[in-house]
């Protein structure tokens, strides 16, 4: 006699006892191919063997600390979900701050323009095209394999105003202006400990560590602000807890105005903003 296939809350409650069981729940879904909420109505559902087998290697996957976005390959963000990859960061909740603080600052009607520095997956870019489809979008990145994943991000959702452009940082807007630059660059420290644990060990090591201090990429990005802002415009820039008072006297000394720091909602820094002049 055939053994019978296990339910589906038995092999996710065995799966529990190796991963988190949120990660669990979210990988079995992607085995299946089924919604996360379908789970729950359908827990004395029998799983296929290869299906069974596929969510076992997932769950060997993560528990050897692979990022579930990377095994699944998405990730929510804003109001949609992105695909991801090793090429590309991981989008995080706290980066949606830096989305609002940039839609606040850009302005009214047609003929405003924003560019995301080091876009990665597309995920600031995306939700500012998203909020605003009547401002010109552009996305630069360094690394091709980041920028492809962003293409099919943009295709995905429809977005067909927002422009993509490789090279590093500034190099691929030259003579170009706009009412917002905005960039969730690198900003940990290159000795930093963490770079060893978790996830991070899976991201991509350009898209996190920055320099003895994790400032670098920012020194650039505020050193270039000025002769690529129009009169007025902003710069807003997403960086370490720690990094606040670091990150506003870089942007005073590069000439912007009105520098603050702005909390992300546990109430630590996260996002520094700064005015070119002639407003």
């Amino acid at each position: 006699m055939d053994t019978p296939s296990p339910r589906l809350d038995a092999v996710l409650r065995a799966a529990a006892s190796r991963i988190d069981a949120t990660d669990a729940r979210w990988l079995l879904a992607h085995a299946v191919g089924r919604p996360h909420s379908w789970l729950f109505a359908h827990g004395d559902d029998p799983i296929e063997p290869a299906l069974a087998a596929r969510f076992e290697m997932l769950v060997a996957r993560r528990a050897a600390g692979e990022p579930v976005a990377y095994l699944t390959g998405r990730r929510g963000f804003w109001r949609f979900d992105l695909a991801v990859s090793p090429a590309t960061l991981i989008p995080r909740p706290e980066t949606e701050r830096l989305v609002e603080l940039a839609l606040a600052r850009l302005p009214a009607g047609p003929g405003a323009a924003v560019a995301d520095l080091g876009t990665g997956s597309g995920a600031v870019a995306l939700a500012l095209a998203v909020e605003r489809p009547d401002v010109d979008v552009v996305a630069t990145d360094l690394s091709e394999a980041a920028l492809a994943v962003a293409r099919a991000n943009a295709a995905e959702l429809g977005l067909a105003r927002v422009t993509f452009l490789a090279g590093d940082w500034y190099a691929p807007l030259a003579g170009r202006r706009f009412d917002v630059l905005v960039s969730n660059p690198p900003y940990i420290e290159a000795d930093d400990p963490h770079l060893a644990r978790g996830d991070l060990r899976f991201e991509p090591p350009t898209a996190l560590a920055s320099g003895d201090d994790g400032l670098d990429a920012i020194r650039v990005l505020a050193g270039g602000a000025c002769a690529h802002l129009r009169p007025g415009g902003w710069l807003l820039v997403e960086h370490g807890l720690a990094q606040g008072a670091a990150v506003r006297a870089l942007f005073e000394a590069a000439g912007l105005g009105d520098v603050e720091t702005a909390c992300d909602l546990e109430q630590r820094d996260r996002v520094t903003f700064g005015r070119a002049g002639g407003a």
